[in-house]
């Protein structure tokens, strides 16, 4: 199975953290923006036409920030083009200071039946600092008006003075508000965002502190049910997210729109980051990719390992060679050897030791050639 993404760059204000393809003052181009849009997925469906899709997802930006006929349209013409599973994941990323209950009629007719919302932290004087357009009473409105669907929330660790009792009440608020997913991610000041300035500045928890966060969240949720499945994302049995998985499965997928990347036969493409230069080049019938790549040889085998090792389960020997048609365990033995003490590994199967998949990169390396 192979996932679809779509970019929407357009939203209401930039957070401070945020170094997406997102323009606040672009909105005056989502006309063009869409019929571009909508005019690359039909072009790309021929070469895609034996691929079967399970997943479809809505990214941004902020999908919800603008109008839901551009989301409808968008879906309808994915459906027209491509073949997609009778149970597809259709998944919208959504900021709940931009939802109404019009929205979520006009998306739930067009079949989108899971929502990514961003909560980030139940501190409304944090989220004033993260530049969020939300408050948490905005947060409990969204949810109500998407009471009864399936709900991922995302909490955010490593704030400027976060405590742990920060975590907990922004946890709570997420189960209150019906989640049965929950992405805990660590902050990471880009740079030439806003929060850079912080971080330089020493305003931001250190790593270790950071870290500590993350292991009271990660036994808080298991204790409410919620376990993890990969370094940042936490799910009841059921409700693991299938688009991601896809990602850390090293499956095949393609974006559509401003800065969206794919990975289709083995070679990886991204579409450019400004609005403009996407539509001048779609208008003209041309692709809009600024950077492609064919993975070969040892990279495939790095990358597979790279991505199965942030989850929970690893990866089994038997799926490596299936896929590479080498033994795993045979040329990567001096490799293992150098970080046997971060590894369960079984006859069958290796994964990172639960304790260390926090800091999952620095033993991951070791495995790079």
């Amino acid at each position: 199975m192979s996932g679809i993404y779509v970019h929407i760059p357009f939203c209401k204000s930039k957070c401070t953290y945020c170094d997406f393809a997102s323009y606040p003052r672009e909105i005056s181009k989502a006309d063009l923006y869409f019929a571009c849009l909508y005019k690359e997925i039909k072009a790309r469906a021929e070469s895609l036409k034996d691929y079967l899709f399970d997943t479809v997802y809505f990214g941004g930006g902020t999908p919800s920030f603008v109008e839901e006929k551009y989301i409808v349209g968008a879906l309808r013409q994915i459906k027209n083009y491509y073949k997609l599973t009778d149970d597809v994941e259709i998944t919208l990323e959504v900021n709940p200071g931009t939802l109404s209950a019009e929205k979520v009629k006009a998306y739930k007719r067009a079949g989108i039946n899971r929502f990514s919302v961003g909560l980030q932290s139940a501190d409304d004087k944090m989220l004033r600092s993260l530049n969020r357009i939300h408050t948490t009473e905005d947060f409990l409105i969204a949810v109500d008006l998407l009471k009864g669907e399936n709900l991922s929330v995302d909490v955010m660790l490593g704030l400027e003075n976060q405590t742990a009792n920060d975590v907990k009440n922004t946890i709570d608020l997420a189960i209150k508000g019906g989640a049965k997913h929950i992405s805990a991610y660590a902050l990471k000041a880009e740079e030439g965002t806003p929060m850079y300035g912080k971080y330089l500045n020493g305003d931001l928890p250190a790593e270790d502190e950071t870290a500590e966060l993350y292991d009271f969240a990660k036994s808080y949720l298991e204790e409410n049910g919620f376990y993890r499945y990969e370094v940042s994302n936490f799910a009841k049995d059921g409700y693991k997210s299938r688009h991601n998985l896809n990602y850390w499965n090293r499956g095949e997928y393609i974006g559509f729109g401003v800065s969206a990347s794919s990975f289709i036969g083995e070679r990886r493409f991204t579409n450019t980051e400004k609005i403009d230069e996407y539509t001048a080049c779609i208008l003209r019938g041309k692709v809009a990719e600024i950077f492609t790549e064919n993975i070969e040889g040892d990279e495939r085998e790095f990358e597979f390992i790279m991505l199965s090792l942030r989850k929970d389960e690893g990866f089994t020997f038997e799926d490596f060679k299936n896929r590479f048609g080498v033994d795993f365990k045979e040329k990567y033995a001096d490799k293992i050897k150098a970080v046997k003490k971060y590894l369960d590994i079984t006859d069958t199967d290796i994964r990172i030791k639960p304790e260390y998949i926090y800091v999952q990169n620095t033993i991951i390396i070791y495995f790079m050639d």
